[in-house]
């Protein structure tokens, strides 16, 4: 088992990750303090992983469980009102902690609930997917969507717990494998040169699910994104570079319908404008573009935006995207491979070649 922290001074707590940690009851009587418990969890991944991880609880807690649909449609406050539910009928108080066991859309509705029940309770994450397990299981971002915008409706609320394991990949189907990748991929692009190199040798072993590439992989993604959070906990500043490609990919989502486009085929498309809109204002190479496009090609990942999407689509859709700030749209990009730069001062007219340059209508 490896250890990771992020360091938050009183809010500060550890990742875990290793090989058949859901077997292992010990991290969880650690860091649960009450004697309730509620596992949020949904229709899919129940069935695999929720017994194992319910054995290791129901020695220590009063366990309650609440399964949801699954998938980025029901990322609601309908839905998120139905934790809310389980926690009235079953009277859990203040000292409860919400389990969150699945994908980051579990993750991010569970640590909503957690934020917003009797205004705070504790939550632990247990994030199944490589997406999940790489990115929104980590730096407390809860939320869910709304129809005009993805995770407008949230708050920062940090988990006690991260816990990783990483036998839960051998389910992911190889779509949200791939799309988990994407995530792994933006560390490379944003922050770590180095490990953008590793990927590019050792790509087909994650997709093989190499179960050392893996652990590697998560691990190291972890590390770089705890290292952001650490620096920047509330995205006042340099953590707004972990949205590389997102801004791009949040109007895909939008546009297309929650859940047509998975998070990471969407946040991969963006990379890529994201990538074509630097190369454009002079501050990478072709060449750089095109080793992104070729890793995401191994990847199996889009590279292009939706058929049917218009440049009018991504402008209207952007125009209410989160990073907007005094009007004007922020956008990460890049000035090498590995240095990534938030900049609000992009021409329409680049923006609008790039996207079209990408695809759009």
């Amino acid at each position: 088992m490896h250890r990771l922290n992020v360091d938050l001074g009183e809010r500060s707590y550890p990742i875990l990750i290793g090989s058949g940690l859901l077997t292992d009851a010990e991290p969880f009587v650690q860091y649960i303090c009450g004697k309730q418990v509620l596992v949020v969890t949904n229709e899919t991944i129940a069935p695999l992983y929720l017994k194992t991880l319910l054995n290791g609880l129901q020695d220590f807690a009063q366990v309650d469980v609440v399964e949801l649909p699954d998938g980025e449609a029901f990322k609601t406050l309908d839905t998120v009102n139905r934790v809310f539910d389980c926690l009235l009928e079953n009277r859990h108080d203040r000292g409860t902690t919400i389990v969150a066991l699945g994908g980051g859309v579990i993750g991010d509705m569970s640590g909503f609930a957690a934020a917003c029940y009797q205004r705070g309770v504790d939550f632990v994450q247990v994030p199944t997917t490589l997406l999940s397990q790489v990115d929104s299981s980590v730096g407390g971002k809860t939320g869910v969507n709304h129809p005009l915008g993805k995770n407008m409706v949230g708050a920062f609320y940090q988990p006690q717990l991260v816990l990783i394991d990483i036998d839960t990949l051998n389910t992911l189907p190889d779509r949200e494998l791939s799309a988990g990748i994407a995530e792994v991929i933006k560390y490379g692009m944003i922050c770590d040169p180095a490990f953008f190199e590793w990927l590019e040798e050792n790509m087909e072993l994650l997709l093989a699910r190499d179960p050392q590439a893996l652990a590697y992989a998560v691990e190291r993604s972890c590390a770089d994104k705890a290292a952001v959070v650490a620096e920047d906990e509330r995205e006042s500043g340099r953590r707004a570079i972990l949205n590389f490609g997102h801004t791009f990919g949040h109007a895909i989502e939008a546009v297309q319908g929650y859940g047509k486009w998975l998070h990471g085929e969407a946040v991969a498309a963006g990379m890529v404008m994201a990538a074509e809109l630097s190369y454009l204002r002079g501050w990478i190479s072709a060449d750089d573009v095109a080793r992104l496009r070729a890793l995401l090609s191994k990847a199996k990942l889009p590279q292009q935006s939706p058929q049917n999407m218009t440049v009018d689509d991504y402008l209207n859709a952007m125009a209410v995207d989160k990073k907007v700030q005094d009007g004007k749209l922020r956008l990460v990009l890049l000035r090498a491979i590995g240095d990534a730069q938030i900049i609000s001062d992009t021409p329409k007219d680049q923006l609008v070649a790039t996207l079209r340059a990408c695809g759009a209508q």
